[in-house]
């Protein structure tokens, strides 16, 4: 992929449509994920994160959840963010776009006050999130018919 990339926070209605078309092809299309387990409440609240060429074709999504609903869904604390929903198009992996939208969540978090970020990684993913400072912890589980492993990486 030649083409440089941004990263940014998806404020407008019409970059949070393109950071769920990007779920939808990654989660739903690949992975065989039900669609009405790709979206959830959370969605309303969280902090979204997009990855677009210059000429605005999405290349990747995630999300930060903070404050009770990442208490909800990783059981620590409220100083603890949630990185989810992290997703790649086919065409943009292995060019840096996942690391950096891992890292554009973490600034999303420290700019919250929060300490850490917890994820729920496949486990075909443990290496990438390793590489970026995350640890695993607890044991592997499934989530949506997919192998998961706890992380965990402190600011």
């Amino acid at each position: 992929m030649s083409t440089p990339y941004v990263v940014r926070v998806a404020e407008d209605p019409a970059d949070r449509e393109a950071c769920f078309a990007v779920r939808k092809e990654v989660f739903v299309g690949e992975q065989g994920v039900p669609e009405d387990l790709e979206y959830d409440a959370y969605d309303a609240g969280a902090v979204h994160v997009l990855a677009v060429r210059q000429d605005g074709v999405p290349l990747g999504t995630g999300r930060l959840l903070h404050g009770e609903a990442a208490v909800a869904q990783t059981g620590a604390g409220p100083s603890v963010g949630s990185l989810g929903r992290l997703a790649v198009t086919g065409s943009a992996r292995g060019h840096g776009v996942g690391a950096a939208l891992v890292r554009a969540i973490e600034d999303a978090a420290r700019a919250r006050g929060l300490a850490a970020v917890d994820l729920h990684a496949q486990t075909h993913a443990l290496g990438f999130y390793a590489r970026l400072g995350y640890e695993p912890y607890g044991p592997e589980y499934v989530e949506a018919g997919i192998p998961h492993q706890g992380m965990r990486r402190s600011l």
